[in-house]
């Protein structure tokens, strides 16, 4: 029997391909309600269920478990389990085992779901039967599909983890940085999680301007004003723009393309080389690219309000994501309103304050790490709001032009439900009234 260990969107999809194939199963969670428990009960799938703290008696007959990412390797089950050295993998590997068609890999701590879905358009553009799916938000096992010719797939570090077994064409990673360290022991750890796709892939796509990986040898390389020679697609900065070129041919610059900054170059170059690498024509690329507006709350263009542009950049939850909006906004923008804060994760934000007290004219703080941040942070007005709606009139009364930008460098839960609610909420008081 199988068991399913967490009933959220991930486990839901894994109970619905077992219960379709006739695999017996068990489902447990550890909470006693968990988040698609209704929709497993309409759907008639809690055969054999368990909700509540963990017991080892869930193990009972369990030939293989199938993990949700969120659990942590230091959860009780997980620990019983590789005591009794029962396999334990994610719903990608089981997902690797029943798809014909090849599969493309992303993964990095910023960037990869700008990627995935970029490269994704691409595919789609060349009338290829492609699906984006994995961590961006659609579950692998519900992507499964008899028509598909390529599958592009965003994996987490969590995923990656559980993934013992896999089979991809390729695979990337945009970039590493500290994140999820009140999950790994050491940052060390979580860089060799991020390292493991490479280990399952049949070419290696590498960027070069990322330190931690620019020593794997790549079937596929890329950069930003680096080795030029030895990358299939490049950029270089001229008068202020990034020129992306493919090989020696120039493609575009960064007044053709829609979403802005230098992490953006950098995602369009690792789409272009994974593009590349299955076949995809340059051409027919170029003008995805040309046309692509970029993902929601990530660097999102809201509005132009009494000559200030609103960005929505919720997806920021740690230090380096809120320090590439403010790199890329500063580029085009003399006056910069940031509104930062929530959760704070157990990582160094000092290169963060420190850049905001270089190119940040006022800071609006908001969630439960305000105190700490408005200790930290010198050089800018400083305001902290009890609300989103609060933030946001700040916001307006503070700008006379230039940005403002929701990047909070935090997790959002203590004030809202997720990221994707904290910017759904920042763009309506910023439109509302207008």
């Amino acid at each position: 029997m199988k068991l399913i260990l967490g009933l959220g969107v991930t486990g839901l999809s894994v109970a619905r391909f077992f219960n379709k194939n006739n695999i017996s199963f068990r489902i447990a969670d550890s909470r006693q309600e968990p988040p698609m428990l209704k929709i497993s009960k309409n759907e008639n799938l809690l055969h054999d269920f368990y909700f509540g703290e963990w017991n080892v008696s869930l193990l009972d007959d369990i030939s293989e478990i199938i993990i949700s990412p969120g659990i942590a390797e230091s959860e009780l089950i997980v620990r019983w389990a590789r005591k009794k050295n029962i396999s334990i993998i994610s719903d990608i590997e089981l997902f690797g085992r029943y798809v014909k068609a090849p599969m493309i890999g992303i993964t990095g701590s910023n960037g990869k779901s700008t990627v995935t879905q970029l490269l994704g358009e691409m595919a789609l553009a060349s009338s290829l039967k492609a699906y984006i799916c994995g961590n961006i938000g659609n579950p692998v096992m519900e992507s499964m599909n008899d028509d598909a010719e390529l599958y592009i797939v965003e994996l987490s570090s969590y995923q990656l983890d559980y993934t013992n077994h896999l089979d991809l064409y390729a695979g990337v990673i945009t970039n590493i940085s500290p994140d999820h360290l009140d999950r790994y022991s050491t940052y060390n750890d979580y860089i060799s999680s991020k390292l493991s796709i490479y280990n399952y892939s049949k070419f290696n796509i590498v960027n070069l301007n990322e330190s931690e990986v620019s020593e794997i040898i790549g079937d596929n390389l890329f950069s930003i004003e680096q080795s030029e020679s030895r990358c299939d697609f490049f950029a270089s900065e001229k008068n202020d723009l990034y020129e992306v070129f493919h090989q020696d041919k120039l493609l575009m610059s960064s007044n053709d393309i829609s979403v802005v900054g230098k992490h953006n170059i950098e995602n369009i170059l690792a789409a272009l080389t994974l593009g590349y690498r299955f076949g995809l024509s340059v051409d027919v690329m170029k003008e995805t690219v040309m046309g692509f507006k970029g993902l929601v709350h990530r660097l999102e263009f809201v509005s132009t309000i009494n000559q200030v542009d609103f960005y929505n950049d919720s997806k920021s939850t740690n230090a380096i994501s809120t320090i590439t909006a403010i790199n890329a906004l500063d580029a085009k923008y003399a006056n910069l309103v940031l509104i930062l804060g929530g959760i704070a994760k157990k990582e160094d934000y000092s290169e963060l304050f420190k850049l905001i007290s270089q190119k940040v004219k006022t800071v609006i703080l908001i969630g439960e790490s305000s105190s700490d941040f408005c200790r930290h942070i010198d050089g800018p007005r400083v305001v902290v709001s009890e609300s989103m709606k609060e933030a946001v009139e700040i916001s307006k009364e503070a700008s006379e032009s230039g940005a403002v930008v929701l990047s909070p460098g935090c997790a959002s839960f203590d004030m809202f439900d997720n990221f994707n609610n904290r910017g759904e909420v920042f763009k309506h008081h910023v439109l509302e009234d207008n």
